[in-house]
C-alpha cells in the first residue's frame, strides 16, 4: 500500500498481497461494483435489509417448487443464520411437507486434533441449523432428521460423495469471510495448498483456520461479540471447491456489518472477491468463473474512503 510518501508491504497475515491488485479494487466505486464481464456472474446492489429476505425467499421457492414437481431438493447452507426461523415460518404458514428436502451444512468447527464438534456444541453449525430451522418446523412438516446433515467424525470422508450421490446440490448459499474464505475453505491453510485447476477439484477436509477467520468469528454473538479469539475453535471441517462448482445454482451474499453499524470488513473483501484475480488466495473469487447470483448491500457497496472522526 502507498500513502503519500509512506509505502509498505501487507502483513504476512494477509493471504493475498498483490499491492497493485489491492490498490485497484480498493478504488472501485459504488456505481461500478455491479459491472462484471461474465454475464453469468450477476451482481446486484440492494438495500441492506433485502439481502436476508432474498436468501430466505429463494430457499423457500426451491423447496416449494420441488414439492410441486415431485422431486427432491438439496441445499448447501451457511451458518449460523437466524433467517432460518423465517424460512420455517413460511413453510409452516403454507403447509409444505418437507420430506423431499435434504440440507448439508457447508462447514463445522473442529478441535486442534481435527475432531469435529458434536451437534451438542452450542456454537456449532449443525446445532444452529437444528435450533433455528428444523425445530421451528411443525413436526408433521419436518423432513426425516437424518436429511438435515452436518459434518461428523464419521461422515467426513464421505461428505462430498453424499452430496454427489443425491445428484449434487440444487443450490449453494455463501458469503465471503474476512480472509476471502468460501465456507471454511481458507486461503492460507496448508490443507488447501494447490494451484487453481487442482484446487478446484479438492473436496471436504479438516482445515486449519487462519487468524482473520478466527478474529471474524470472535465478533459473532455466539462467542459474546467480544473479540475473545481464544474461544473460537482452531480448526474446522469444510466442503471443498468441488462441491461449490458442482452445485447447479450459487447465491453469494455480501451484507455483514458490525452489529448494524457502518463498520464492515466485508466492504473491501467484497471488491476483492468480485473484481480481483480468480485465485485460491481469495477462495470466493472462484464464483467469478462458475457464475452466481450476487447480492451486495448498500453498506458493503459504499465507497472506501477515510472516516477521520470515527475510531474503532
Amino acid at each position: 500500500m502507498t500513502t503519500g510518501e509512506f509505502s509498505f508491504e501487507p502483513s504476512q497475515w494477509v493471504p493475498f498481497r498483490d499491492r497493485q491488485e489491492l490498490d485497484r479494487v480498493r478504488r472501485i466505486r459504488r456505481q461500478d461494483i455491479d459491472k462484471h464481464p461474465n454475464p453469468d456472474f450477476r451482481i446486484r446492489v440492494v438495500p441492506d435489509a433485502m439481502v436476508e429476505h432474498i436468501f430466505v425467499t429463494d430457499m423457500f421457492y426451491r423447496i416449494w417448487l420441488a414439492r410441486e414437481s415431485g422431486t427432491k431438493v438439496v441445499l448447501l447452507l451457511p451458518n449460523p443464520n437466524f433467517g432460518y426461523r423465517k424460512l420455517a415460518h413460511m413453510i409452516n404458514t403454507f403447509r409444505i411437507n418437507c420430506d423431499h428436502l435434504f440440507t448439508f451444512n457447508l462447514d463445522e468447527y473442529a478441535d486442534e486434533s481435527g475432531r469435529v464438534a458434536p451437534e451438542s456444541y452450542p456454537q456449532g453449525f449443525l446445532h444452529s441449523t437444528k435450533k433455528y430451522f428444523y425445530h421451528n418446523l411443525d413436526p408433521e412438516l419436518r423432513p426425516p432428521e437424518q436429511q438435515i446433515v452436518g459434518f461428523t467424525n464419521e461422515n467426513l470422508a464421505d461428505y462430498g460423495s453424499m452430496i454427489t450421490d443425491l445428484g449434487g446440490a440444487d443450490a449453494c448459499y455463501t458469503g465471503p469471510g474476512w480472509s476471502g474464505h468460501l465456507a471454511f475453505i481458507e486461503p492460507d491453510a496448508a490443507e488447501f495448498a494447490a494451484e487453481l485447476e487442482e484446487w478446484k477439484q479438492l473436496g471436504p477436509r479438516i482445515v486449519t483456520l487462519g487468524p482473520l477467520t478466527i478474529a471474524q468469528n470472535s465478533l459473532h454473538g455466539s462467542f459474546g461479540a467480544c473479540g475473545d479469539v481464544a474461544s473460537v475453535p482452531p480448526k474446522a471441517a469444510t466442503i471443498g471447491p468441488a462441491q461449490v462448482i458442482e452445485a447447479r445454482f450459487r447465491m453469494d451474499m455480501h451484507a455483514l456489518t458490525t452489529a448494524g453499524t457502518i463498520v464492515s470488513w466485508q466492504r473491501f473483501m467484497t471488491r476483492l472477491v468480485l473484481h480481483g484475480p480468480v485465485t485460491p488466495r481469495v477462495p470466493t473469487s472462484i464464483l467469478q468463473q462458475t457464475g452466481a447470483e450476487v447480492y451486495v448491500s448498500e453498506s458493503a457497496a459504499a465507497d472506501i474512503e477515510p472516516i477521520w472522526d470515527l475510531a474503532y
